[in-house]
């Protein structure tokens, strides 16, 4: 790996690890609970961060394979969290696709371009792997965001605190 690339995976990892680490120490029904009328939850949005996001940028657009995108239901589906799944398998999925994302990374020139774009994003293109480790860590910062303010609202705690 180049050192752009190391510096740029470094960044998005910061951003990972904010994620699961708001999340330590909730609780199933905590994690599943929904916060706000649509029925977001944080489990929810761990669920869309691995497959909306990492599966999807890195595995499909980046690295060219659709498929491991087939089956995955409507936009917006990744946000449901059956029964089923407990909080532990949503949370190692995440683990599991950030794995297979960073092998992705690690794997494709910066320059690259992406190798299978979707024909419903119409209005922006990135045109080089680059540009989508640094949509990806713009979308993971913003998520991170949302969880921060999911985690104060469930029991007060706060990830960073700057102010004394």
């Amino acid at each position: 790996m180049t050192t752009e690339t190391e510096t740029l995976l470094a960044s998005l990892n910061t951003q990972r690890r904010h994620v699961q680490g708001i999340l330590e120490g909730l609780g199933e029904d905590d994690l599943r609970r929904p916060l706000l009328p649509s029925g977001w939850s944080c489990l929810g949005l761990v669920r869309h961060l691995a497959l909306d996001v990492e599966r999807f940028w890195f595995r499909a657009v980046a690295a060219g394979d659709p498929a491991v995108i087939d089956g995955l239901g409507r936009a917006g589906d990744a946000w449901r969290v059956g029964r089923d799944a407990s909080a532990a398998s949503v949370l190692d999925r995440y683990r599991r696709e950030i794995d297979a994302a960073d092998a992705v990374i690690a794997a494709t020139p910066l320059e690259a371009a992406p190798a299978w774009w979707p024909e419903r994003f119409t209005d922006w293109r990135a045109r080089t792997l680059r540009e989508l480790v640094l949509h990806v860590i713009t979308e993971t910062a913003c998520h991170a965001g949302h969880l921060d303010a999911a985690r104060e609202l469930i029991d007060g705690r706060r990830w960073l605190v700057l102010t004394s």
